[in-house]
C-alpha cells in the first residue's frame, strides 16, 4: 500500500492520498485548503487513478478542495451522514472559517463496519464520534494502519470544545481504538503518525482529558 500525507493549509492539516501498487487505484482523504493541485500532481507523477474521495469528518479544514477534486476525476464522496450537514452547508456546524467554498453533497454515506475496498485493501469504517458526531476512522488489518483523522492524535485527542462535538461519546471511541493492534500505524488529521502501542496512555483517556 502506498501511504502519502499532504499537511495543507492554515493547521497543516493532513490530506492523504491511498493507493493501491498493483491495481493503480487511489482514495482521497480529507482534502483541505491547497490540497488539491498538490493531490492531482501527486497522483499524476504515481500512475495513481483515484475512485473515491473519504472523509474523516466535515470540519472546514478537510474538506475546503473536496468540490475541485471530485469535478476533476468524476468520483463519488463518502462521509458519515452525521457530519453531511456540514459538507453540504459548511459552516453550520458553527465553526469559524474565513474561507468561502462550495458545499458538496454526498454520493454514499460510511457506517460503522462498513467496507471499502482501495485496489486490494480492504478498509473498514470505524465510527469514532466525539470530536464531531459522523467523525470515522479507517483501518486496514492487512496494512496495519488506521486513518485517524481529528479523533487520535499523536499524545493527544482531538479538541472537545467545538459547538457540534460529543465529549461524552469520545471515551468509548477511543475504546474502540485501543482495541486494535499495537503494532497498527496511525495517521491522523494533523501532526506526525504514530502507533496504537505508543500511545499507552489510550485506555485511560478519559481520566486524562474529560474536563468536564
Amino acid at each position: 500500500m502506498i501511504i502519502s500525507a499532504f499537511p495543507t493549509g492554515p493547521f497543516e492539516t493532513n490530506a492523504y492520498v491511498i493507493g493501491c501498487p498493483k491495481t493503480h487505484q487511489a482514495a482521497i482523504i480529507d482534502p483541505g485548503v491547497g490540497s488539491a493541485k498538490v493531490i492531482a500532481s501527486y497522483l499524476a507523477s504515481q500512475g495513481l487513478t483515484p475512485t473515491f474521495i473519504l472523509l474523516t469528518h466535515s470540519h472546514w479544514d478537510h474538506i475546503a478542495e473536496v468540490l475541485p477534486l471530485k469535478n476533476q476525476y468524476h468520483i463519488p464522496v463518502a462521509i458519515h451522514p452525521l457530519d453531511s450537514p456540514n459538507l453540504e452547508h459548511p459552516g453550520s456546524d458553527g465553526l469559524p472559517c474565513w474561507i468561502a467554498f462550495e458545499g458538496v453533497i454526498p454520493d454514499q454515506f460510511l457506517d460503522e463496519g462498513q467496507q471499502i475496498t482501495v485496489g486490494q485493501a480492504i478498509f473498514t469504517v470505524i465510527h469514532t464520534p466525539g470530536h464531531s458526531p459522523g467523525s470515522v476512522c479507517f483501518y486496514c488489518p492487512q496494512e496495519h494502519l488506521l486513518i485517524s483523522g481529528d479523533t487520535l492524535f499523536q499524545g493527544t485527542i482531538g479538541n472537545l470544545s467545538f459547538p457540534t462535538s460529543q465529549p461524552e461519546k469520545m471515551w468509548n471511541s477511543l475504546d474502540k481504538l485501543t482495541q486494535l493492534p499495537a503494532s497498527t500505524k496511525v495517521y491522523p488529521g494533523h501532526g506526525l503518525e504514530t502507533t496504537i502501542g505508543a500511545e499507552s496512555w489510550l485506555p485511560n483517556a478519559r481520566k486524562l482529558f474529560d474536563h468536564h
